[in-house]
């Protein structure tokens, strides 16, 4: 008789800091609370735990009894918390300073509040890089989990991947749990007496484990699964099916680790979910490399060859989307700041914690990047903390640097209101425009991509067969009436003063000085200065008579396309919200209020101007299907040029509302 496989279940719960409140709420009401209840009725099944250390705070300040139910399952030996960074970084794209303080920092507070030290962590992502290795086994972890994808790249078979394995790193040991694919395609998808009869043959093969760690949000969030999960009785089915089985026991990693011994050493290569791979590559080599996948899968060759077709790794988000670049670069000059300061406050550590939380910084099936509110909390606390390491480590007013390894050198001016950056990549135009009082980013816009799901636009929206649900993988559906325009991918960045002359855009502009905000090109000089809140843009315009000069802000305002954003014009009229066209003739001002920011921006002209506002939006996937989001107000400026020597000048004053 085959001895019984341990089901080793993990969950991972995470929200993004930033998010609203109101989806962490339904959240918790669709998928943390039910799942914890259901779980607390039976204590004889085992399983692990992870939740991010935002979220578990914001969950025990406001839900503390349904916190203090898992709490008690910890206590009592049927749960395993995990650890990982508190904020949920990706641990090989932080400095290595402060993947330790990050770590420790939910270590601590995960011993602190159940009085159990976490000796597992859970890897943002699923990302493996080597090098995280003595930071995990310097901060007291044991053991991670990963994909099996990963072992399977190495020459592993499945049959070998029922137990975990060793590898080291300049001499130091962590343990790898390999995740097991087929388990987490059919959690909770399949019907559970599926997945029983799937676990049950695994001990009729004689596997020691079947290793399962993924979203909880798959237990309840995900599109269908509440009512099928609780609703249906599918989480209930399982849990009763796996006890009742003579051929499955549960148990936690812990349990398990301590009992059995490593199955030999093991040297991984850089990689992620097998999905990854995927949403990591740019078009068009995404596409293609999704068509290869799906020609060996309906060749049969599929299992046999993907080990050896790679795709991406995490950080190739960073060389595929510049402004995610630029917030990750910004964050580690920031933390090399905050570095040089002994013992520096906790209120600076936390911000700059915060800011490299991952979500904000990638996209795959769902928002991340190409979700405002995300980018926007990342910027918040990039801004909170630069502020304060002006005040304790004063920096130049400009400098010039690469930051962001580009191959172009960026200017950075400053005073204690704003800060304005450009390129010198002959557009003259600013990516970054920050208020420190208003701590917003007005550069924090995203340009349209041409992404490899673009391609299903348009397909019927799917059906599920059989028994069970479907994936959000698998889902085709629209949130928003989409056209093909839509998805035609920006020429430019949608930065900040991008000129056109005669409806032509510029980009030939030079950079005489590199720390100074002067770009020439023929005919015109234009420079960027700072005064208080007020940026002012001048134009000294040579030869050029009769010409139309256009420049296009594209500004990132909080309030996008929702009721607290409005343009109001020089006599006080509100001809609409920023998500609507905005049409003005010969106009000299125009300002922008804010609710949710809390601002406002007046834009003055020296000069009448033509202005033309439109919403920029950009087309996404999400777990609900396509959807349209705003990313930023289009305003363009445009003026007839009435002298063969004219100076032009734009100010935009950035403020609170009073």
């Amino acid at each position: 008789m085959s001895r019984p496989v341990t089901l080793l279940l993990g969950v991972h719960a995470h929200q993004p800091v930033g998010n609203f409140p109101e989806v962490i709420e339904d959240a918790h009401q669709r998928c943390y609370k039910p799942f914890l209840e259901t779980l607390h009725a039976y204590p004889d099944f085992r399983f692990a735990a992870h939740f991010s250390g935002w979220l578990l705070d914001w969950l025990r300040e406001r839900h503390p009894d349904d916190m203090e139910r898992l709490a008690d399952m910890v206590r009592r030996g049927q749960v395993e918390l995990f650890s990982s960074g508190d904020t949920e970084p990706v641990l090989a794209a932080i400095p290595q300073r402060d993947r330790i303080g990050q770590l420790a920092a939910l270590n601590d507070k995960l011993a602190a509040w159940t009085g159990v030290g976490p000796t597992g962590a859970w890897l943002t992502e699923r990302v493996w890089e080597s090098s995280v290795v003595p930071a995990l086994a310097g901060t007291g972890i044991r053991y991670v989990t990963v994909d099996d994808y990963h072992f399977f790249c190495t020459g592993k078979s499945a049959d070998e991947l029922d137990g975990y394995f060793s590898t080291e790193e300049d001499g130091t040991r962590l343990d790898l749990f390999p995740i097991s694919e087929a388990l987490r395609y059919r959690l909770p998808f399949s019907p559970a007496h599926e997945v029983v009869a799937w676990l049950e043959a695994q001990a009729g093969r004689g596997q020691a484990a079947a290793v399962y760690f993924d979203d909880i949000e798959k237990f309840g969030i995900w599109p269908e699964t509440h009512d099928w999960v609780y609703g249906r009785g599918w989480l209930k089915a399982l849990i009763e099916g796996v006890l009742a089985s003579p051929h499955i026991v549960t148990a936690t990693y812990a349990d398990f680790h301590a009992a059995h011994p490593t199955r030999g050493l093991v040297y991984l290569p850089t990689a992620s979910y097998s999905e990854m791979n995927e949403w990591t590559l740019p078009m068009p080599a995404a596409a293609v490399y999704a068509r290869f996948l799906a020609a060996e899968k309906a060749a049969g060759r599929g299992d046999l060859h993907r080990p050896f077709v790679r795709g991406g790794i995490w950080r190739n988000f960073l060389s595929r989307y510049p402004e995610a670049n630029w917030m990750h670069k910004r964050m580690q000059g920031l933390s090399a700041r905050l570095a040089e300061i002994p013992d520096p406050p906790q209120s600076l550590v936390d911000a700059l914690y915060r800011a490299q939380a991952n979500d904000a910084y990638w996209h795959g099936l769902f928002g991340g990047l190409y979700l405002p509110h995300l980018r926007r909390a990342v910027w918040d606390n990039l801004i909170a903390l630069e502020a304060e390491l002006d005040t304790l480590q004063p920096r130049p007013s400009a400098v010039a640097v690469d930051l962001d390894l580009d191959g172009k050198t960026e200017c950075l001016a400053h005073n204690a209101a704003l800060q304005a950056a450009a390129r010198d990549d002959g557009l003259g135009a600013l990516h970054e425009l920050t208020s420190y009082p208003l701590r917003h980013n007005f550069g924090d816009t995203l340009r349209r991509y041409r992404e490899h799901y673009h391609e299903r636009i348009g397909q019927a929206p799917s059906e599920h067969r059989g028994d069970g649900i479907a994936s959000a993988h698998d889902i085709v559906r629209c949130k928003h009436p989409i056209a093909p325009e839509d998805v035609v991918p920006d020429a430019l960045p949608r930065a900040i003063c991008l000129d056109a002359l005669d409806g032509v855009p510029l980009a030939d502009y030079v950079q005489p000085a590199p720390a100074h905000l002067e770009f020439r090109r023929p005919g015109i000089v234009k420079t960027y200065a700072l005064y208080g809140t007020t940026l002012a843009v001048t134009w000294q315009l040579s030869g050029l008579a009769g010409r139309r000069l256009t420049t296009a802000l594209n500004l990132a305002l909080p309030s996008c396309d929702g009721f607290l954003g409005r343009y109001v014009l020089a006599d006080g009229r509100i001809p609409g919200g920023f998500g609507q066209p905005l049409d003005v003739g010969a106009a000299t001002a125009l300002a922008l209020e804010d609710g949710i920011l809390g601002g406002r921006v007046d834009i003055s002209s020296s000069f009448s101007a033509i202005i033309r506002g439109r919403p920029v939006h950009t087309v996404s996937q999400s777990e609900a299907g396509f959807e349209k989001i705003m990313q930023a107000a289009e305003l363009r400026f445009d003026w007839l040029i009435p002298d063969e020597h004219f100076t032009l000048q734009l100010q935009l004053t950035l403020m609170p509302q009073p």
